[in-house]
């Protein structure tokens, strides 16, 4: 199992309809809003990296109203 962050940046006046495409994406275990250069936080889990990586290039990014995104692969510490 891999875990992850995705933060996405929203288009203003996008919001809701990314949103609900964001939360119907079954990897996507929380969402978080935020304040500050990112609008959301997304904690994701994965199979593996392969497939964090394709979601996030295939499925988040073409939403209407998702910007741009950054991804966090977490670890252990």
């Amino acid at each position: 199992m891999v875990t992850g962050l995705v933060l996405v940046k929203l288009m203003p006046g996008k919001e809701k309809q990314a949103l609900s495409k964001l939360k119907a994406l079954k990897c996507v275990v929380h969402m978080s809003a935020v304040f500050g250069r990112w609008d959301l936080v997304l904690d994701m889990e994965t199979d593996d990296l392969p497939t964090l990586s394709n979601t996030v290039v295939q499925e988040i990014r073409p939403i209407p109203g998702v910007l741009t995104t950054e991804t966090l692969v977490t670890t252990s510490i």
